[in-house]
């Protein structure tokens, strides 16, 4: 049996959960970004950030899960360094349905994952850890996050196996993005735990994991010291472990807490929150359009085969390049040129952010192909250089020379020089006339991808067959 609990800052937002101080802590120095309230100072009182609120019910909303008729929060203690209170201000459904959702669900591949509650709770600060070794090791608190919004999402251990466990993160992940609350990809911004036993055992929660990967990872070798466990008839301990990225295995942290180990208190500084059907229905109109609509619009409007649609729909970056660039006309070049040759241009979050491409460079480039001044490889050439520069694409095809060759003549002096430079090759297109796509390519390797295709293709097989 597997379950998670996945923990999604809202990035997002402008402040944090509970004070006016930035939720973006990154951009600061360490112990920079703090106040009294996020540090719990006697005196400070927290006021909930309404935004957040929104952003999470949309999650909940997203997720399928019900909305309840009023918020509650509530002080969980514990005491760890990060934690500035020593407690943390999150929310448990204690007095009945009080957090932010419940009872949601998420299928993946005919599968049911069930989701038990989302809750919203601050985050706490971060631990850094420096030294070479364990002996000179020492540890660093930076607060600067203390206090940045978190939705807590706890599954149901409804996962069968670890492939299922990152197929749902992978879902979850562009759900989040897709929604605009939160981006992923950033630092810290999407982590979970997992909790795992098998049939007779204990329930054991493995945290510290870096990535999905490193996830899916530490749950099979979980599942396989638990399983060696019972074997050798030896007691499989309830407790929490952490991943050790190293050595890949997972090590003993300490005992697992139960909810009462937590002391549970409701927050008296923060009044119930009523959640009134108004801002819900609002909430719900103001939604973005979801992934799976998203793709099924694609497919029976545009006729996008469904692979393309499911790669596009699924990741908010070429969804919003293609929305803005596509016409009724051009929108299956489109959404071809963005999978088949941008994601390779700007396949990390920095190349991203440094490329200077904009909807209308597409929707040019397209046009341009269309009307027969450049060809489809030279159109590739243009992308590149448009990601780098931002330069426009008439600009680019007159500086760079990238203008479609449809000039008989000029063609045939080439065509002549690569059949004189490939004498095997000619006598192979003779005898089988399907090789003779080979001597196309050596034309277009030539002219760097400025030939005309066709012309050059009715050329080679004149003179071929003369």
């Amino acid at each position: 049996m597997i379950g998670l609990e996945i923990h999604c800052q809202l990035t997002n937002l402008q402040s944090k959960l509970f004070c006016s101080c930035k939720a973006n802590y990154r951009e600061f120095e360490p112990n920079t970004n703090i106040c009294p309230v996020c540090m719990g100072l006697p005196g400070s009182l927290p006021r909930l950030n309404q935004k957040a609120v929104e952003k999470a019910s949309m999650i909940a909303m997203a997720l399928n899960c019900k909305t309840p008729q009023r918020l509650g929060f509530f002080r969980k203690n514990y005491f760890y360094p990060d934690l500035p209170k020593n407690f943390q201000i999150t929310q448990l459904n204690m007095y009945g349905p009080t957090s932010i959702g419940e009872q949601g669900k998420v299928s993946i591949e005919g599968k049911e994952i069930r989701i038990r509650r989302i809750q919203l709770e601050e985050d706490p600060g971060r631990l850094i850890y420096e030294g070479a070794s364990e002996r000179t090791q020492i540890t660093l608190v930076d607060y600067n996050r203390a206090g940045t919004p978190l939705v807590e999402i706890v599954t149901e251990p409804d996962f069968d196996n670890p492939r299922q466990v990152r197929i749902f993160l992978n879902i979850l992940s562009d759900l989040l993005e897709n929604l605009g609350v939160s981006d992923p990809s950033l630092e810290g911004a999407m982590r979970a735990d997992a909790n795992v036993s098998i049939e007779g055992g204990l329930r054991v929660e493995v945290k510290n994991i870096g990535s999905f990967h490193d996830l899916e990872k530490s749950i099979h070798f979980e599942l396989t010291r638990q399983q060696s466990l019972a074997e050798r008839g030896i007691a499989i301990a309830q407790e929490t472990r952490h991943w050790d990225d190293k050595r890949k295995i997972t090590i003993s942290s300490r005992s697992k807490e139960e909810d009462e180990d937590y002391r549970y208190i409701l927050e008296g500084d923060i009044p119930w929150v009523i959640m009134d059907s108004e801002s819900i229905e609002k909430w719900k109109k103001n939604m973005p359009e979801s992934i799976s609509s998203k793709k099924e619009r694609y497919i029976t409007k545009h006729a996008i085969p469904a692979q393309v649609a499911d790669v596009l729909s699924s990741d908010k970056y070429y969804s919003d390049l293609f929305e803005q660039a596509h016409t009724e006309s051009n929108a299956k070049e489109v959404a071809n040129m963005i999978t088949t040759d941008l994601m390779g241009l700007v396949d990390t979050r920095e190349k991203r952010e440094q490329s200077r491409l904009t909807p209308k460079h597409l929707a040019d480039l397209i046009e341009i192909i269309n009307s027969g001044k450049i060809t489809r490889s030279s159109a590739k050439n243009a992308l590149q250089e448009i990601v780098k520069t931002g330069k426009s694409v008439s600009e680019i095809v007159s500086q760079t020379g990238l203008a479609k060759i449809s000039d008989e003549r000029e063609l045939v002096k080439i065509i002549s020089d690569v059949m004189a430079q490939e004498p095997t090759a000619v006598q192979q297109a003779r005898e089988n006339p399907q090789t003779i796509n080979y001597l196309v390519g050596k034309v277009m390797q030539k002219t760097k991808g400025t030939a005309d295709p066709t012309l050059t293709l009715k050329i080679l097989k004149e003179r071929i067959s003369s």
